[in-house]
């Protein structure tokens, strides 16, 4: 593994990295996370019923919002044109859970794992935020990068 901190001068002062030098490159990333909820706010997101509307097509749109504005939240990540994103959802009865699974997709010179990850973190605080009126008592978690491919340092799988 590369220990390197690119993020930081030789100063140890935080900069943006120079990518201005690399090829463009096919770069794709898929991040996942769950959110745990009580068997009540389950039952309301898996049958549609919530007060505020369709709990994952709110939280898709989300999550796709947030992935196109990574660059605006995490100070020293590049604005990046995304040519895909996706966001899926697995309702996990056994774990009264729902996962959440992004992709991303860009041919750029640097790669989509802050995107990927933003947006899977984004569309599991919607879930929160939709159902948060019936029971606060839900937990985000397991949110990790699963695989990227491109870019210098090449695959990556969890």
């Amino acid at each position: 593994m590369n220990e390197k901190l690119n993020h930081f001068d030789a100063a140890g002062k935080a900069i943006m990295v120079d990518v201005g030098e690399k090829n463009l490159t096919e770069r794709i990333a898929v991040a996942s996370g769950k959110i745990f909820v009580g068997k009540e706010i389950y039952s309301i997101i898996e049958s549609g019923t919530a007060a505020k509307g369709d709990v994952l097509g709110a939280a898709r749109i989300a999550g796709i919002m947030a992935a196109k504005k990574t660059s605006d939240v995490i100070p020293l990540c590049h604005p990046l044109p995304l040519s895909h994103c996706s966001l899926n959802f697995e309702m996990l009865p056994a774990e009264s859970a729902v996962k959440v699974t992004a992709t991303v997709k860009t041919t750029w010179k640097t790669g989509v794992e802050m995107e990927a990850l933003h947006a899977v973190s984004v569309a599991l605080l919607t879930i929160y935020d939709m159902c948060k009126a019936v029971d606060k008592r839900m937990t985000l978690g397991e949110i990790h990068l699963d695989q990227k491919s491109g870019g210098k340092s090449g695959e990556f799988i969890f």
